[in-house]
């Protein structure tokens, strides 16, 4: 599903470098390069902040507390994605009101979060999933109608654009992940949060540091989330590969459109006003299992995002919902199944778990 190996060895006459100078500048935490960094992923989205973090799980989690999400409050959001999205709201007390998703998109349905929103709403989180962006249009205007804060989870997402606008020009913030395997990816953890509003970005500086406000005077309760030199330096490098590498994840998908036409698979459905970024490429089959037994058995690795959706997670039982909450998201949960899409493939390892899927399909049929 990933071959980070091959990407570093692409990249290591730029990357060894500059991991030299980290360790001779004897600064390893917020220094020039996060900085560096801050600013060209504010360039990059067309933000005026961007604040650096541990992961992507904190820089949602900053962010909520930036907003003053509070016990009490409720927060709409997706069950049909990465356990963190509800987590940081239960984490501060709040509750993650949970709407169905869309059954091609897979992202969240702007029709259901408004017949959510009760008096004790506060925000809505949608999720970019898969690399491209949820309908943060209409979800704005939603936002904007009820007086809610909207916070896009864009931790699969970086890249993306959706009405010709990067990712977070909807939102009051969007947040970012560097996990490894994400479309850009430290060599640990690492996240990021993009804003234009001032006093949004300022909070969560300050929180990052403990809750800091210059010197050792605390204007909060804050965490230890900081961003380290040697991640924001080897991002840095990858961060100008990421327009070549989203276009090469592109093109990967279009063979695999044009080679998996006959078959039977639901192919990922792409919003007429988004620019997908594929962090995964996520087909969907009624016999799903078997298929990805298939494909093990020949040597082709694949991945399930997600098997259970999170209303239906044992942590999440104290919510109250019961199955058949959210038919659309449960039913993707037991039929989605993601293939190989990073840059590094080759056309001919497309070809091979193409064709690899395409004799499951007519074997399927045999059966059938």
């Amino acid at each position: 599903m990933a071959d980070l190996g091959s990407q570093y060895r692409r990249i290591r006459a730029e990357v060894e470098p500059l991991l030299h100078e980290v360790l001779e500048s004897g600064r390893y935490v917020l220094g020039k390069h996060v900085a560096a960094l801050e600013e060209e992923i504010a360039a990059l989205c067309h933000a005026q902040h961007a604040v650096g973090v541990n992961s992507g799980t904190d820089a949602l989690k900053l962010t909520l507390r930036a907003i003053d999400i509070r016990p009490g409050d409720e927060v709409i959001t997706t069950p049909f994605t990465f356990v963190s999205t509800a987590e940081v709201v239960v984490l501060l007390g709040a509750k993650p009101v949970f709407v169905d998703i869309d059954p091609y998109t897979y992202n969240i349905d702007p029709d259901q979060v408004e017949r959510a929103i009760t008096p004790r709403t506060r925000a809505i989180l949608p999720v970019d999933l898969y690399g491209q962006s949820a309908e943060m249009r209409v979800l704005r205007e939603i936002a904007d109608r009820y007086g809610l804060w909207l916070i896009e989870d864009a931790a699969q997402a970086i890249g993306a654009r959706h009405h010709d606008q990067p990712i977070g020009a909807f939102a009051h913030a969007a947040t970012l992940s560097f996990f490894p395997t994400k479309n850009i990816g430290g060599a640990g953890d690492g996240g990021m949060v993009i804003t234009n509003d001032s006093e949004i970005a300022r909070r969560v500086r300050s929180l990052r540091v403990h809750g800091m406000n210059g010197g050792y005077y605390y204007e909060d309760i804050g965490y230890t989330s900081r961003l380290d030199e040697i991640q924001a330096a080897i991002l840095r490098v990858k961060l100008r590969y990421l327009h070549e590498w989203t276009e090469r994840r592109r093109y990967h998908a279009a063979l695999y459109r044009t080679l998996l036409a006959e078959t039977d698979l639901q192919l990922p459905t792409v919003a007429p006003h988004n620019y997908h970024v594929y962090h995964q490429f996520t087909i969907r089959h009624p016999q799903r299992d078997l298929l990805r037994e298939y494909l093990c058995e020949r040597g082709i690795e694949s991945a399930v995002y997600y098997p259970l959706p999170l209303h239906l997670q044992p942590a999440y039982q104290f919510l109250g919902y019961e199955r058949g909450a959210f038919p659309h998201a449960e039913r993707a949960a037991q039929e989605v199944l993601s293939i190989p899409i990073h840059s590094e493939l080759t056309e001919d390892q497309i070809a091979f778990v193409s064709e690899v899927i395409q004799a499951f399909a007519h074997a399927e049929v045999a059966i059938r």
